[in-house]
Parts: structure tokens; sequence; C-alpha cells
């Protein structure tokens, strides 16, 4: 029986500008954040809220997602490498980012967002995570024109494959399952939101967010090819394990939410 299986030949790059090259990373990873930045100002307008305080919020986003995903990904994945050639820490164009790594960065930026601007913490970050979802929409559609971070062999008829890896086998396309979960876990989000009038209780959305957006990660892995050697060894690989902590920190959260212990820390 003859599987249809779909050759992915789409270059990353969607043109030139001189010595200047545009690639369809660069651009969905930059709509991410323009989008999420027209959700952030419905939310603010709704409640309230001064738009001026919304612009800083962005420079907070931007700086720590890009800083922290790429600090991540050369201290989890490939920390000797980076150690023994520091500089290249700096080469963000060669590639290498962490969505923990980024995780972390966002969380701690956010409290030095709110020693600055006396919004509540958790107010911002229940907020934040509903964008943070659709960013990751991006994002992973974004690896796909990459043809990067895709899955093992697959006989399933949507296998991808990936024609500029020179690869011959069908793979899992991973980063379509990631985006789609993550469509759904947005989707979910912001209908939650909207449900509670723009009022959920403090610390409920981001809980959920952590727990729903690392189960997926968790699950996916399964089916995702290593993305370094030291990986072969371990029973669960590098994404599991990070993903592992914020799962149970959102778990915590969303108890805590749920019996009102959050509340104070809000005000």
């Amino acid at each position: 029986m003859l599987l249809n299986f779909i050759t992915w030949d789409v270059s990353p790059e969607i043109f030139h500008l001189g010595g200047l090259s545009i690639r369809w990373y660069g651009l969905l990873f930059a709509l991410g954040f323009y989008v999420g930045y027209l959700i952030m100002e419905k939310f603010f307008k709704k409640e309230g809220v001064p738009l001026p305080l919304l612009d800083k919020l962005a420079i907070y986003m931007i700086l720590s997602t890009v800083v922290g995903a790429r600090l991540g990904h050369c201290l989890f994945y490939e920390p000797s490498d980076y150690l023994k050639n520091p500089i290249e820490i700096l080469y963000i164009w060669h590639g290498g980012l962490a969505s923990h790594g980024a995780a972390v960065a966002i969380i701690l930026a956010l409290v030095m967002y709110h020693r600055k601007t006396k919004l509540s913490y958790w107010w911002v970050l229940d907020r934040i995570v509903i964008v943070v979802a659709l960013a990751g929409v991006f994002i992973r559609s974004g690896n796909l024109m990459n043809s990067e971070i895709y899955g093992h062999v697959t006989n399933l008829p949507w296998g991808f494959i990936f024609v500029k890896d020179h690869a011959v086998d069908a793979r899992h396309p991973t980063q379509i399952y990631e985006a789609l979960c993550y469509l759904l876990i947005f989707l979910g989000l912001i209908k939650y939101y909207y449900m509670k009038d723009g009022k959920p209780k403090p610390g409920m959305i981001f809980g959920i967010f952590l727990i729903a957006l690392f189960m997926v990660r968790f699950i996916i892995e399964f089916l995702k090819e290593n993305q370094v050697n030291f990986e072969s060894q371990m029973t669960l690989n590098m994404g599991q394990l990070l993903s592992i902590p914020f799962i149970i920190a959102g778990i915590i959260l969303v108890i805590l939410s749920s019996k009102n212990m959050l509340e104070k820390e809000s005000a």
C-alpha cells in the first residue's frame, strides 16, 4: 500500500534584501509579539489600566523572551560548548532557543515589572500567559518553516518528509501537533477570562497555563527526536525533565487560587 506522505521542501527564507535574509521564523516570531500586544491592549482597556504601562510590558517581554530562550538553550542543552566559547551565546542567528529558559526569564522579568509599575504580579501573569500560548503557535509554525524540531519516523499518512534535512523517511510533524495544542490552550484560557468577565481568581489562569502547556510539551517530547546527543542515554529527555517543575508549580497555584489563598498577594 502506497502511503501519501507530505513532502516538505519549503525554504526558511522569504527573500533577500541586500545582504539581509528575511526568514519565516523571524517574521512569525515578531508577528506573535504583535498579535499578543493587540490582545493585551484589549485587556488593558477592558479593565481600565493605563496603556503606557503596556508599552513597558512589551519591552520586558521581548527582552526576557529572547535572552531567556537563548540562555536556556546554551545552559540546558549545550553548556560545555558554549562555556568554552561564550561569545557564541550572542550569535542568536545561528539558532538555539529553549522555551523553558524563556519561561523562567519571563517570570523573573515580570517581578521587576511589578515592582516598577505596582501592577499586581498575579494580574499581569494571568493575562500575559494567554498571549504567550498564542505566541507558541507562531513560534512552532516558524520551526516548521525551518524544518526543525520534528519527530520520530512514522507510517501515518500525515507524516512529513523534511527535504531540507535530506530526510528520506516520513516524520511526525511535532511542530504542528504543538501549535494546534497551544492554539487550543489559548482559546480555552481566553474563553475562561471572558467567562469571568475579566476578573478570574488571582493565579488561576497562570496555574492552568503551566499545567496545560507543559503537559503538552511533556507528552509530545515522546514523539520528538532528541535535540542533543546526551539525551539518548536518558529515560526522560531534557525538555521533559524541565517541564515537570512547571507542571507541579501549576498544580500548586491552582489549588492555592481555588482556596483564595493568593487574594492577599494580588493587592
